[in-house]
């Protein structure tokens, strides 16, 4: 990836929206329409609500915004919190904590850490594009396997293919757990629903590299669209790739839409498949959760498909509480195993500020 000939606004200590510590804003030609603004971040180490029903406590987030520029991505009313839109800027103003890895090394040697599982990837992927270039994430690898720190990684960026090598090092010293997110083959479908993204074909290659590498990997069949990607052709097609490049489980997750994903996606519904807005006005009128009998019936339509194709939840269950979807499993892989998400209570007394 070449910066040469980039753009660069400001410098120093000035303020972005809502965020302190900006250095400097970037654009490149390799990124047309895309902003990055480099910020030296106090804190990285991000505390879960204790009421999230997901299994666990502690994130990671090098980036706010992203630039897959999924439609239906849950993620993108966070961008409000700094005067920006859920749309086109979500999408197209990146800030990228350039410090992250010295910033969370510097934390996970506090006393108080008590090596909690970390999650990556349930805000905004931190393999996207732009990680080819900024590198944040094996600092930010190397930082939790250092403090014996289990952890997890959520993507649908091939970018993480570069750091296979070390994620399998360090899988011996800690647990770790690797995600993929693949919601549908179509490619002409997959273009305009997750035009910043790679390939589906791709992802499932990442998901084979990563087992060969000896690295659980579990895949996000997510989310399942009504009447665009929920058909038993579709689904089985999809997951008997997945099973075919070797994931470790797969989960099936319908699509929500939570306030700025709902509008955006809304117009992009609108714009490609007119016919189909009376139906989700119907399915999502309530809120940002599909309807009771949808999620009945998408259910009742995979579990035989888990089934064949050697995909279903062990007995004993799956990790439930997916961000953006408390109901959700985790499939097999995608969490680290062993990890105990919710011990050490003295982590409590940690200041992240």
């Amino acid at each position: 990836m070449r910066w040469d000939n980039q753009r660069v606004e400001g410098n120093g200590e000035q303020s972005l929206f809502g965020v302190s510590g900006l250095i400097r804003s970037v654009t490149s030609p390799e990124f047309a329409g895309v902003t990055f603004h480099e910020v030296r971040a106090r804190s990285v180490l991000n505390r879960v609500p204790a009421a999230s029903g997901v299994p666990f406590r502690w994130t990671v987030n090098p980036y706010r915004g992203c630039s897959h520029a999924c439609r239906y991505c849950f993620a993108r009313n966070t961008h409000t919190y700094l005067d920006l839109d859920a749309g086109a800027d979500f999408d197209s103003q990146v800030v990228v904590k350039v410090n992250a890895p010295d910033v969370l090394a510097a934390q996970l040697r506090r006393p108080g850490w008590t090596r909690e599982h970390v999650a990556m990837g349930t805000n905004t992927d931190p393999y996207q594009r732009a990680e080819g270039k900024y590198r944040l994430m094996p600092g930010i690898v190397t930082a939790l396997a250092r403090s014996g720190t289990p952890f997890s990684i959520l993507t649908k960026g091939t970018v993480l293919t570069r750091d296979l090598p070390l994620l399998a090092s360090v899988s011996a010293d800690v647990p770790v757990g690797l995600g993929v997110s693949i919601a549908l083959l179509d490619r002409e479908l997959q273009r305009g629903l997750e035009p910043g993204t790679p390939s589906p074909q791709a992802r499932l290659e990442l998901v084979r590299r990563a087992r060969e590498a000896g690295l659980p990997c579990g895949v996000f069949v997510a989310p399942v669209l009504p009447g665009l990607t929920d058909s038993s052709a579709a689904l089985d097609g999809l997951l008997a790739a997945v099973a075919d490049a070797g994931a470790t489980g797969a989960t099936v997750i319908p699509l929500h839409l939570r306030p700025g994903a709902r509008e955006w996606f809304g117009r992009w519904l609108a714009r490609e498949h007119p016919e189909l807005v009376s139906r989700y006005r119907e399915l999502y009128g309530r809120g940002s959760y599909v309807g009771a009998g949808y999620r009945r019936w998408l259910a009742a339509r995979v579990a035989p498909l888990l089934r064949h194709h050697g995909l279903a939840p062990r007995s004993g269950g799956q990790e439930r509480g997916v961000p953006g979807d408390d109901e959700a499993d985790w499939p097999r892989g995608s969490v680290p195993e062993g990890a105990d998400a919710r011990a050490g209570r003295k982590g409590d007394q940690l200041s992240l500020l």
